[in-house]
């Protein structure tokens, strides 16, 4: 099965010909945590096989869920079914995902002798689910949708592994962050070549864009965040445009309207931006720092709780506000779509976006 080929169409699709500019006549369209629980197709599938980390790493089922919303809504971007935290297993880190409380990682690292344990990655050997994934996508979906990669941030990562799980406030991560910096540093450093090389290996098997997901960075002063976040995912952006220079990158945070910025800096393509900064802001002050870097959102996932009328009045809204139909910006939610959205509404988003320019 590894022997698939990945099928070579002579042009970008659309979301990729976006991102770098080239003309095109409407935005493309996808959804963060598009393959999932709002889906009853999804639901059934959880129903005879309860592991998260079944679903995801297990090719076939992998596959099978990344192209439910493909076949019910056509996005222009597919984005692998999988979880930021898959790869830790191949760096000597174990979790695991349970239904109610999320990830958790039974031996938390909060020491250096414990991050000298981390071993760097071979994704092929880790998960090797993952490329056959992705190669099979590729060879799944229509040449002018993007299958699409991503990757947890080391700092969000590191809040995981530091806290043992999910976290509120961050405590622990912060304490280490405050006294003990060099063991945090440390840790990220070994997090960030690790991914580098992940992002390639995505790349390498199919992914035509690669999101990196720094989840939790937001949590941080400005300050803290130029210092013990964005060095790191600077670090992987360079590192992987050294061997992938044409692979586009965006870096989607949570919360992060008052480090835009600070973001734009961080030597990749697009920048995703969540609901709580006016789209016309964020062109803006992205562009005083970085101009021409894509932008990609930012419509309110409760929108589509409401009905036709109103989601195709948001969207024609911040397709205005981004620079209009032809503009280098690609369509999507602020955050990921939310649990009990009515799958009717996901298809008259998607559907008034792929008809924004016949409007």
């Amino acid at each position: 099965r590894c022997a698939l080929s990945i099928p070579d169409h002579g042009k970008d699709p659309l979301l990729v010909r976006t991102i770098k500019g080239e003309e095109h006549e409407r935005p493309p369209v996808w959804m963060m945590r598009q393959a999932g629980r709002y889906m009853k197709v999804y639901q059934d599938l959880v129903k005879k096989h309860p592991s998260f980390r079944e679903r995801s790493e297990n090719t076939d089922l992998s596959v099978e869920i990344t192209l439910q919303p493909y076949h019910a809504f056509k996005p222009d971007g597919v984005i692998l079914f999988s979880d930021i935290l898959t790869p830790l297993t191949g760096m000597n880190i174990g979790f695991d995902i349970e239904e109610k409380a999320g990830p958790v990682i039974a031996s938390p690292i909060r020491t250096m002798d414990r991050v000298k344990e981390i071993k760097p990655l071979d994704p092929d050997a880790a998960c090797p689910f993952v490329g056959e994934a992705l190669r099979i996508l590729r060879n799944e979906v229509d040449p002018d949708t993007a299958i699409l990669g991503f990757v947890g941030a080391p700092f969000t990562l590191a809040t995981y592994i530091v806290e043992g799980g999910s976290s509120r406030d961050y405590t622990v991560i912060k304490n280490m962050m405050f006294q003990e910096p060099e063991v945090l540093h440390a840790l990220l450093s070994s997090l960030a070549e690790s991914i580098a090389d992940y992002v390639r290996y995505q790349a390498d098997n199919g992914a035509q864009m690669v999101q990196i997901f720094d989840s939790w960075a937001a949590n941080l002063t400005p300050a803290d965040f130029e210092m013990f976040a964005m060095p790191y995912i600077k670090q992987i952006v360079a590192s992987v445009k050294e061997t992938h220079p044409d692979l586009p990158v965006t870096l989607y945070i949570f919360g992060s309207g008052g480090l835009l910025e600070r973001m734009a800096t961080f030597g990749g393509d697009c920048l995703s931006v969540d609901w709580t900064v006016d789209m016309v802001d964020a062109r803006k002050r992205i562009g005083s720092v970085a101009p021409g870097l894509a932008v990609q959102g930012n419509m309110d996932p409760c929108v589509l709780f409401t009905d036709k009328e109103t989601i195709y009045r948001h969207v024609d809204e911040i397709i205005e506000k981004a620079g209009g139909l032809s503009s280098n910006h690609v369509f999507n939610l602020g955050h990921g779509v939310m649990q009990k959205t009515p799958e009717e509404n996901v298809a008259h988003f998607f559907e008034a976006v792929r008809t924004a320019h016949q409007r």
